[in-house]
């Protein structure tokens, strides 16, 4: 892939942070998914609130909005943008817990860094919460979803 085309790589191939001071700051939202994969009997202890530790979908959804509030503190190049709202769902499903995330700013880059990080780090809540009693727990098909932005009046 040639450098050029990635916006966070300088002319001589080095790391750098997009310089966005002479973007205009217009309404951006994104949407971000994935999954946690559990045992039946997880499953099972998660929707009767039986875990050791406490209601795991509860604490889940409050991690992935603390993580996306701190993006920028985990992403070396990503900017931090003012966020304006973050919402994270859980669905326990047949085979373990579906996660959606959905972030808003008015900002001059995009929110969709947000909108992942706070569906890892959701994840990783459900996994702190299930170790004990699920060691075959597996997150996968983590992905954007969607982004929009609002073209500036």
């Amino acid at each position: 892939m040639d450098s050029k085309s990635l916006s966070h790589v300088d002319e001589n191939g080095k790391a750098r942070m997009v310089d966005v001071s002479r973007k205009p700051r217009v309404r951006r939202t994104a949407r971000a998914a994935g999954k946690i994969l559990l045992a039946p009997g997880t499953i099972a202890l998660v929707r009767e609130n039986q875990v050791a530790k406490g209601d795991v979908l509860a604490v889940a959804r409050l991690a992935g909005i603390m993580g996306a509030k701190r993006t920028s503190e985990l992403i070396p190049l990503c900017h931090n943008v003012e966020i304006e709202h973050v919402e994270v769902s859980l669905a326990l499903v047949g085979d373990g817990i579906e996660i959606e995330a959905r972030s808003t700013c008015t900002d001059k880059t995009g929110i969709e860094m947000e909108a992942l990080t706070a569906v890892v780090v959701a994840a990783l809540a459900v996994w702190d919460m299930c170790k004990a009693v699920d060691r075959d727990m597996r997150i996968q098909d983590i992905r954007l979803l969607e982004k929009t932005k609002e073209e500036a009046e």
